[in-house]
This record gives C-alpha cells, structure tokens and sequence, in this order.
C-alpha cells in the first residue's frame, strides 16, 4: 500500500485596475465550498497587504486523488469566468507536494548546513 502524500496549490491572482474588489468577493465564493471538499485540509484567501490587486488562493490536501477531484469540480469554473470577463490580469497557479530532505538535497544539488545551536 502507497503512502498518501499531503500536496497543495497557490494561485497568485491579479486583478485588472479597479476590478479587485470585484475579485476578492468573487474569489471569496470558494472558501466554504473548498473546505468542505473531500480531502481539503485547509483552503485560504489572502489579499497582499502591499499590493492591492494582488490575491493569493491556496489549498491544502490530503492527497493528489483529492486535489485533482477538486480541479475537476464546478467551483473551479469561477477562474475561466474572471478571465473571460476581463476581472484578471493575469494568474499564476502551482502546485506541490511535500519532499524529504534528501529528496530536496537530490532535485536541488544544493549543499544544506545545518546550525548547532
């Protein structure tokens, strides 16, 4: 039997000029029906403090068979709309999955110093 690895998404989402309130409320449309979404461990919203068109949409869950279900869901139709309605200016989506050190060190070739202290 495999072993179910955590995996999420961050979508940094940027609103035409004047459009983010219309986007922030829109985008806010999400948080219960994700939470509730099987294997959603955690679902979020957050507007930048620094930049006000700027939103950042993350989800957490418990597996990729989870995550996956969730993209294929009705509630991911909100982003085509926005889009085709001109609301973002632009959107940029990832996602992850949960590494071990030595899986980091091997993709990375990076050298880790640890602190003793």
């Amino acid at each position: 039997m495999s072993k179910q690895i955590p995996v999420s998404h961050m979508a940094f989402v940027r609103a035409r000029v004047g459009r983010s309130q219309e986007l922030g409320l829109r985008l806010s449309a999400l948080i219960e029906p994700s939470r509730a979404a099987p294997g959603c461990l955690n679902f979020a919203l957050q507007h930048s403090q620094c930049d006000p068109e700027l939103w950042l949409v993350s989800g957490f869950w418990s597996n990729q068979q989870a995550m996956t279900a969730y993209f294929s869901s009705p509630a991911m139709e909100i982003f085509a709309e926005l889009v085709q309605e001109l609301v973002v200016n632009s959107l940029d989506f990832h996602t992850f999955k949960d590494v071990s050190e030595a899986q980091a060190l091997r993709q990375s070739g990076a050298v880790v110093h640890k602190l003793v202290g």
